[in-house]
């Protein structure tokens, strides 16, 4: 193994043998021997599930991976035989550093044995050495924060004490490699951030990461590449915003065009690959903010701006069309001044009669952070009860641009109740850009501008 390699993924894949009954799990234990003995030919009394078919990926140290696909795709799967829990069917995986594992958390837990005693027996399990999770002890105690339980049997213990105490002792061992399958989700606002801080620490100090999430925020927001699983295949990786793009165009499209967005989705990480060699982090649009002075341009629209990484969900009887950015004098515009409010603009084409209908729009950044967006109604009691088969729709949505200088990206979206339950009708990710002209003498820092007003006063002693 290469030694810039942390993780290496070889043509994986993991079958398992499903039983309609327990009589033919029975059949399949005695009988194939027994038709063997007597020149028969054997027969299967099972129905093979592939949950991984044919995986291969590389993970360099000190990278960030996340890992997105629909349930059922095989995430869990591969993380489980990425740390040794689990066996391959074929193919092999190969690490290099301690893994720590943030899995099932408090599954290896002992509910007879006291917190203290199962912080010893897990370390012992995660490679620690006596003194080592001694000299831990304290530390692990702390972050765990469960007070005089941590000398009381774990079975006394809430679901929440136990994630603590379980999420405090697979972080204390200095891993080289961090593994984490939807762990973060758990516990409260105070416990999901002290998590949170703890990983960005331990990726700081250049542990590799590879996690499973359901938040494409927290995957463009922490990782340096994504993977995008389907039907235990990698159909994709690449940068975070465009993996998140394509898994949710995939999750929403219509079934009857399915195989056909899964197949562009591999063509497009095929071309993807080429370009990552030459920079992991491309731009998402070509553009020279240094080619002009931004203070001297007026508020105008710039038809060059442009975005290159917009993506068209499936369309279910609704088409959203012309999503564009007007001042309050009625000119389109995408170089916006800051402090200024704006209206950003589309209309909707129903081909076909929908119910309980609600319009939306969000504000990203470049990285595909969302900062923030509306929908035109706060829950189906509000949205729009029937729209007709023919209908069109002109939505406005306007908004206060706060936002420093930067480029950034809008979505449009348009959802509806489809088969008992609100989906997408339609969606459009990166469709329009906007960029926030500089001032001179703005004192405001980071993405939004909160008004922030310094006074600074001297204190004579």
């Amino acid at each position: 193994m290469f030694s810039e390699n942390a993780i290496e993924v070889h043509d994986l894949s993991k079958c398992y043998q499903i039983y309609d009954t327990p009589r033919d799990r029975l059949k399949q234990f005695l009988l194939p021997a027994l038709r063997r003995s007597v020149g028969l030919t054997e027969e299967k009394y099972f129905r093979e599930f592939w949950a991984l078919r044919n995986v291969n990926f590389s993970i360099k140290k000190g990278e960030t991976v996340g890992i997105v696909g629909k349930n059922g795709s095989g995430k869990s799967t591969l993380l489980q035989i990425i740390c040794g829990t689990l066996a391959a069917t074929t193919g092999r995986v190969e690490t290099n550093g301690r893994i720590a594992a943030l899995l099932e958390l408090g599954a290896g837990f002992n509910p007879e044995f006291t917190g203290r005693e199962n912080i010893y027996l897990n370390g012992s399990v995660l490679g620690l050495s006596r003194q080592e999770i001694e000299n831990r002890f304290d530390e692990i105690q702390s972050f765990a924060d469960i007070g005089q339980f941590i000398d009381q049997p774990v079975k006394t213990y809430s679901s929440g004490m136990v994630v603590r105490l379980a999420f405090a002792v697979a972080i204390n061992v200095d891993p080289q490699i961090l593994v984490v399958d939807e762990a973060l989700s758990v516990g409260d606002e105070l416990f999901q951030r002290k998590c949170f801080s703890r990983i960005e620490a331990i990726r700081a100090a250049g542990a590799t990461i590879l996690f499973v999430s359901h938040s494409g925020g927290t995957v463009v927001e922490l990782c340096d590449r994504a993977i995008l699983l389907d039907g235990g295949e990698r159909i994709a990786m690449g940068m975070p915003k465009k993996i998140i793009g394509r898994y949710q165009k995939l999750l929403y499209v219509p079934e009857n065009r399915r195989n056909e967005i899964r197949e562009e989705i591999r063509r497009e990480d095929a071309v993807g690959a080429v370009e990552m060699e030459k920079s992991r982090e491309a731009p998402v649009v070509d553009i020279d903010e240094n080619q002009i002075e931004p203070a001297e341009l007026p508020e105008s629209y710039d038809p060059a701006l442009k975005p290159v990484s917009t993506i068209s969900y499936g369309s279910y009887g609704a088409l959203i069309e012309d999503p564009a950015i007007y001042s309050h004098g009625g000119e389109l515009v995408n170089n916006l001044n800051r402090g200024k409010s704006y209206f950003y603009r589309y209309k909707v084409r129903f081909s076909q009669s929908a119910s309980n209908v609600r319009f939306g729009m969000m504000i990203k950044t470049t990285n595909g952070i969302e900062l923030g967006g509306g929908v035109s109604a706060a829950s189906n009691r509000e949205s729009l009860a029937f729209v007709e088969a023919g209908s069109t729709f002109n939505v406005e949505f306007e908004f206060s641009c706060q936002l420093n200088s930067g480029v950034y990206f809008l979505n449009a979206g348009v959802v509806g109740e489809l088969n008992g339950s609100e989906t997408y009708l339609h969606r459009l990710v990166d469709v329009a850009m906007f960029r926030v002209l500089s001032e001179t003498n703005n004192l405001a820092t980071g993405v939004v501008d909160f008004s922030c007003m310094p006074n600074i006063e001297f204190e004579n002693n």
